[in-house]
């Protein structure tokens, strides 16, 4: 049964229009160090058959043609576009300033409108909201903040009626400290089968005061959390989410539970959370890494590939070629895609088409806005999927990193922790010249070959919420890194969908992060229907709109040519589907091919392609 102990937080009053939402907060969480009483764990469920689906939500005809996602086309995914959701971020149906599924739900249609093939549900489990969600009490139900187990089967009734695929997030590395396994385990004690489910050591020195290992936290601060019997538990994120010990057979007989009880509910495929990281040495003695920085940012090339105490290990290949039976039991088949923060050529090795078949490419998102740079990471990430038999992933924005409408216009060398933590101001940040650039990103990269993921929001062209107060963050980074990262926070502001109200659309009440007044010209409806006229360019919404469609008609193989005799900064090349797309990422307008031009993310500047400016052409 799910922990349902923490009751919703209270519908807030709405404040004038012109002012900035109100602000909800988020509950306080438990100590990890104690157990939580029996009756008020989670427990880990059976799995049970599908409910019923609820049938409140409003139907609404998807207006553009839907792409084949039937059994016949089990390879749908490889050049799909998939939009994530954060669900708590997303639309409040309660009003109790949470994202919901019904809220969700309700909204699908702006998905279906959008011309996506899938969504993306970012964690939506039963939570204490220690990392937003990727804490999680009860894998297999929802939190009754967001919702229950009907409005889940009825978002994916939805889903499906209007030809959109639905994959969600799973969080394998950890789980929360509410959950019924780690409660069981602080209960039962050193030694216990409990314990072995997690990683649980003695400390070093006199009485064992001292963590097992030097291993930092992706949080900041130590990896080891001592608990009231003297040893320590593992916990590579925060304290509040202790590692599950991946050689323990109940720990892998369970998350194969896991994946039947979604994929027999109708999901289409998994987000895999820090998919390098299951697999790790605990064999005697633990090894220290001998380095000060933390854990999520240590650079594996100091160790043999493969062979890093907890990241990226050989082993954790086994764990999902043993999903990828489970995945290939259905039809169609599961899809699932790694995220990995791993170079190239090892993240390739999760893509494989024996286990999960995708694998993010973070090199692209990182890369800066120059054409050399992004060439190499493009030719890069395609060699690197075709030797995996993978199509390449592209992104651009995601609910762990700053929105690219801001970090495109950050000097290469910025320390965006640092940026954030001056509010956006050290440097500041041209918002229409940040948008502007994202546009021609975006643009330059639904044109390449496989499949895009977007994060909500992107397709209104959202900036970092960069200047959040300290007393509002919840992002745990804030504190476990002693105040000096804010976090993830900016980038997870709710959507804004209407130009006026308490929290612009977002629910009747206000928001559990606070929406900046200026969000409010970003609005769905102050963009809907607004199309480049005159000169004058369209919504990005707009934008985003017809580039779906067009990428729906145009995308064919998984291929393209480079033309080599182009300007400086600038770059081009054919799709050998009879189209091709220029980018112009130098300082001065550039002339355009031959071929009629399909759609540009800005006007035309006397017939040519202004500066940060990127064209579809028919060849």
């Amino acid at each position: 049964m799910t922990d349902r102990t923490d009751s919703p937080t209270p519908r807030p009053t709405a404040p004038a229009p012109d002012t900035a939402p109100a602000l909800i907060p988020v509950p306080d969480t438990a100590s990890a160090l104690a157990p939580i009483p029996a009756s008020d764990a989670a427990s880990a469920p059976a799995s049970d058959a599908a409910s019923a689906p609820a049938s409140d939500a409003a139907p609404a005809p998807a207006p553009a043609p839907a792409p084949d996602l039937s059994p016949r086309n089990p390879d749908w995914w490889r050049q799909a576009v998939v939009y994530q959701v954060y669900p708590r971020s997303f639309a409040d149906a309660d009003g109790d300033g949470l994202g919901d599924l019904r809220g969700l739900t309700r909204r699908l249609t702006h998905l279906a409108t959008l011309g996506v093939d899938a969504l993306w549900l970012s964690p939506f489990y039963p939570s204490e909201l220690a990392d937003g969600g990727y804490d999680v009490a009860d894998p297999r139900d929802v939190d009754p903040r967001l919702g229950t187990l009907d409005d889940f089967d009825a978002l994916v009734a939805e889903a499906h009626r209007l030809g959109l695929k639905v994959i969600v997030d799973i969080v394998p590395n950890h789980t929360s400290h509410r959950h019924a396994w780690f409660q069981e385990a602080l209960r039962a004690g050193p030694g216990s089968a409990a314990r072995d489910r997690y990683v649980f050591r003695d400390g070093r020195g006199p009485g064992g005061e001292r963590p097992p290992t030097d291993w930092q936290s992706v949080f900041g601060g130590s990896a080891w959390q001592r608990v009231p019997d003297g040893q320590w538990y593992l916990h590579l994120f925060a304290v509040e989410q202790p590692d599950l010990n991946w050689a323990d057979q109940d720990v892998r007989a369970d998350f194969r539970t896991t994946l039947r009880f979604w994929s027999d509910r109708g999901v289409d495929g998994f987000r895999v959370d820090v998919a390098h990281a299951l697999a790790k040495d605990l064999g005697e003695p633990l090894r220290d890494l001998g380095t000060p920085e933390r854990s999520g940012d240590a650079d594996l090339a100091g160790f043999a590939p493969g062979t890093h105490p907890f990241f990226d290990r050989d082993e954790v290949h086994e764990i999902y070629r043993d999903w990828r039976k489970i995945f290939d039991a259905y039809s169609p088949p599961r899809t699932a895609v790694a995220e990995a923060w791993v170079p190239g050529a090892r993240r390739a090795l999760y893509a494989r088409p024996d286990e999960l078949g995708q694998a993010f490419n973070f090199e692209y998102l990182q890369a800066p806005w120059d054409a050399g740079a992004l060439r190499e990471v493009i030719d890069g990430s395609l060699e690197t999927a075709r030797a995996a038999g993978a199509p390449a992933t592209w992104v651009l924005s995601n609910h762990d990193v700053v929105r690219h409408a801001s970090r495109l216009m950050l000097p290469p060398d910025t320390d965006t922790d640092a940026w954030l933590l001056s509010g956006g101001r050290a440097p500041a940040v041209d918002a229409a010249a940040g948008l502007r650039r994202a546009r021609a990103a975006t643009l330059l990269m639904l044109a390449l070959p496989g499949s895009a993921y977007l994060y909500q929001g992107e397709e209104l062209g959202l900036p970092e919420v960069a200047d959040l107060p300290a007393e509002v963050l919840q992002d745990p980074v804030w504190e476990q890194s002693g105040r000096v990262r804010k976090g993830r926070d900016g980038c997870r502001v709710p959507l804004p969908w209407t130009t006026t109200g308490p929290s612009y659309g977002f629910g009747a009440g206000g928001a559990w992060l606070p929406q900046p007044p200026g969000f409010a010209a970003y609005a769905v409806e102050a963009q809907d229907g607004v199309e480049a006229r005159g000169g004058v360019p369209g919504s990005t919404l707009e934008l985003y709109r017809t580039a779906l469609r067009l990428r729906r008609k145009l995308q064919g193989g998984e291929t393209l040519t480079w033309e080599e005799d182009v300007p400086t900064g600038v770059l081009r090349f054919d799709r050998n589907d009879g189209w091709r797309c220029v980018a112009n990422l130098s300082t001065v307008p550039v002339p355009l091919p031959a071929g009629e031009v399909l759609l540009t993310s800005a006007p035309l500047t006397d017939g040519r392609l202004a500066p940060d400016t990127t064209a579809w052409l028919s060849r």
